[in-house]
């Protein structure tokens, strides 16, 4: 069984309200009592149960989610993750509110930030999106204390808390090599499609693709990036301008979202040994896997990426250790052997 406050009380040889005050950092404890309860904590091996204490107190944590709105499946996908997991937070007295903005949109979110009540709020997860606007308001938040964590993408000009989300340059690198393996030696163009040069996912996969494609595989050459601001029929119009430009085009690399519009063309535009990548597997990329129209996706584990975000908050409130690995989400890779 855990050792309770009882036992702690007994191996120090002191009171439970000796106990607590130690616990709770209160003034008004002889430091020889402290330095005796917090060896009893190391020899018992003693947790403080944050989320009881709360109970006792009527304390319930108030946690954000700011994410963008629209068609994009994998950020629906998101969502429906937050929502799973509010169906159990009422458990341990946490509220978890979701709102939604435009994507892309720094001014939008940037209000959507500013509209949030530090005094209410406990901790806020954001997908952000760079610009200064959006920077100053989650520096506002944590001038007042309020930890943040971004979530899929990163902000590097501010300090967050913690990010959560893949290694943004090694899945584009990831994508490079799969592309090099699958074209071979055959010389060519590379389509680049994103949704925005505005948010640091989709720069960082871009900057990692590039790196191996010019260091390993001379022979193809990246196209300028189409930005597509992940909507399905920018990706279907610009991609089908882009293949009538360049006849030459030996691969597709989406490294946004929008993959209906690029299944669209692909299907309608069948060369023999064109290679397609794209990121999250979902129920239309899954369906164009196996059918051969794309050669690999690059994916990211929403759920893992919810509930992480809320453990690290949790532990930057209760100040608690995080156990190493467990926040690290994983770059997956799905083709149609492995779906």
């Amino acid at each position: 069984m855990r050792p309770t406050v009882q036992d702690v009380a007994r191996h120090a040889g002191v009171s439970l309200a000796s106990v607590d005050r130690v616990l709770n950092q209160r003034p008004g404890v002889r430091d020889k009592t402290i330095a005796k309860v917090e060896a009893a904590i190391a020899m018992l091996g003693y947790v403080k149960d944050i989320s009881a204490a709360n109970l006792a107190k009527g304390i319930a944590y108030r946690f954000a989610f700011v994410i963008p709105e629209g068609s994009n499946s994998f950020m629906r996908g998101l969502e429906r993750e937050i929502e799973a997991v509010k169906q159990y937070s009422a458990v341990d007295r946490t509220e978890i509110s979701i709102y939604k903005v435009p994507p892309f949109d720094g001014v939008a979110l940037a209000a959507a930030l500013d509209a949030l009540d530090p005094k209410r709020y406990s901790g806020v997860a954001v997908v952000a999106t760079e610009a200064v606007a959006v920077r100053d308001a989650l520096n506002r938040l944590r001038r007042n204390n309020v930890p943040v964590v971004t979530l899929i993408s990163d902000i590097p000009a501010f300090q967050a808390d913690a990010y959560v989300g893949i290694d943004n340059v090694a899945a584009g690198r990831t994508a490079a090599r799969l592309m090099g393996k699958f074209v071979g030696g055959r010389s060519g163009k590379v389509a680049l499609v994103a949704g925005s040069m505005l948010v640091r996912d989709h720069v960082e996969r871009r900057l990692g693709f590039e790196q191996v494609i010019r260091s390993d595989y001379g022979h193809m050459h990246c196209l300028p990036v189409i930005e597509a601001q992940d909507d399905s029929r920018r990706v279907q119009e610009y991609l089908s301008e882009c293949f009538e430009a360049h006849s030459d085009i030996v691969g597709v690399y989406n490294m946004g979202a929008g993959n209906r519009g690029l299944i669209e063309v692909l299907s309608g535009n069948v060369q023999e040994g064109r290679t397609a990548i794209a990121h999250e597997l979902t129920d239309h990329t899954r369906r164009a896997l196996g059918a051969g129209i794309l050669d690999a996706i690059i994916h990211q584990d929403a759920g893992h990426e919810v509930r992480s975000a809320l453990r690290i908050l949790r532990a930057k409130i209760e100040k608690k250790a995080l156990v190493a690995g467990q926040e690290m989400i994983r770059i997956e890779i799905y083709v149609n052997e492995n779906l």
